[in-house]
């Protein structure tokens, strides 16, 4: 019993030693982080947003090289284009008023922005990256953009846009007492 006393007090011992002094200096680490955030620019804005096209982008990026094996990333990803009409560019001249018609000469419809939804993105693999992971996402992610963007321009979201704006303008209108709305774009 004595011997068994012996060899279970020295390990007891230790084990308390080893655990005081990793508590001691493990070293603690805590995160800040510190803002400064400045106003930059205020804009007038007078742009409205009539409709959104939400697309998706399924590709394979590579980089091919002679010496290492090719590199390779699969993203879906999630792209939301907008047009819209500048309402800031309608001048008064625009508008014609008579009796009981109005008629609206509307600024022509414009792509207001393509932009990637990262957070409905996903990196679905990856191939041979190694350290090069973050550089081939990063390259991936812009091409997916500037194909979307290629993309907008050829559908028919100008058009799709210029028919919303009759929609939420002519109702107005009518609503505001004008029996005969004409609309039209520069």
């Amino acid at each position: 019993m004595k011997t068994l006393v012996r060899i279970i007090v020295p390990i007891v011992l230790i084990g308390v030693i080893i655990w005081l002094v990793k508590d001691k200096f493990t070293p603690k680490i805590t995160t800040e982080t510190k803002h400064q955030i400045l106003v930059e620019r205020i804009e007038s804005m007078g742009k409205l947003e009539l409709v959104k096209y939400r697309f998706s982008d399924v590709i394979e990026h590579k980089d091919v090289s002679n010496y290492l094996p090719d590199a390779s990333v699969l993203l879906i990803v999630k792209a939301d284009a907008v047009g819209c009409i500048d309402l800031s560019k309608l001048k008064p001249e625009d508008v014609t008023i008579s009796g009981d018609s109005a008629t609206i000469v509307l600024p022509k419809a414009e792509l207001c922005y393509v932009k990637i939804d990262h957070k409905d993105s996903k990196v679905y693999d990856t191939k041979m990256a190694f350290f090069r992971e973050a550089t081939l996402v990063d390259e991936a992610f812009k091409s997916a953009e500037a194909e979307i963007t290629k993309q907008v321009q050829k559908s028919d979201i100008l058009t799709q846009t210029q028919s919303n704006a009759i929609h939420v303008f002519q109702p107005l209108l009518e609503g505001l007492g004008f029996k005969k709305v004409n609309l039209t774009f520069k």
